[in-house]
């Protein structure tokens, strides 16, 4: 049985999810919990070299239908080898990215089937959903230019302005239909204008 709390994190590149990762981490266990940050694909040996391959294989052919596979496989390694474990002990799980993004990416990006990516959701997690998910939304120009400004782009991140529009709305269309669970997040703001909205939310869980 689930003790702990399931924390994900979404939205397109160059939100800033990664930085704010390591707040809400510190913030929580500034409150005396304890925490495990995690990503998505990832998390496991069998996880990142998924990751690898997916996010580095720019000369590599994957058409959509394996890639949506690739990502449930290595969801599925993650959540029994280190989601469920955290989460019996009453550990709080923050994730970088979960199936939500399946959602966005593969059926918004890809325009793969909802209904085949929900039907490997409940497949893979059986009731496993998370408690609560940051929704980082910012128009895909911020986004954009953020990436740039890292220096080299992965296989994702080097997609048309067309998918990433597709991405985007797909989140946004989830945060309206599940709006107790996804919490939109403006990451227009600057960073402190981004904290005080993770802590606003925080507080109230």
């Amino acid at each position: 049985m689930k003790a702990g709390l399931f924390i994900t994190l979404e939205g397109i590149e160059g939100v800033g999810k990664s930085t704010q990762l390591k707040f809400i981490s510190s913030e929580i266990e500034l409150k005396g919990f304890r925490t495990l940050i995690t990503r998505e694909p990832g998390g496991t040996k069998l996880g990142e070299a998924v990751r690898k391959i997916l996010l580095n294989s720019a000369d590599l052919s994957i058409l959509p239908d394996t890639e949506l596979l690739l990502m449930f496989a290595a969801r599925s390694q993650h959540i029994e080898e280190v989601i469920k474990p955290a989460l019996t002990k009453g550990t709080i799980v923050i994730c970088d990215r979960f199936t939500d993004a399946s959602y966005a990416y593969q059926g918004g990006g890809r325009g793969l089937s909802l209904e085949s990516i929900k039907i490997l959701e409940q497949w893979v997690q059986k009731k496993l959903t998370p408690d609560v998910t940051f929704l980082f939304d910012a128009t895909i120009r911020t986004g954009m230019k953020r990436v740039a400004n890292r220096g080299a782009s992965d296989r994702f991140e080097s997609e048309e302005l067309s998918f990433f529009n597709r991405v985007r709305q797909n989140y946004l269309d989830r945060a309206k239909y599940e709006p107790d669970r996804i919490k939109l997040i403006d990451a227009e703001q600057d960073i402190t204008g981004v904290q005080r909205q993770i802590l606003t939310i925080l507080n109230a869980i």
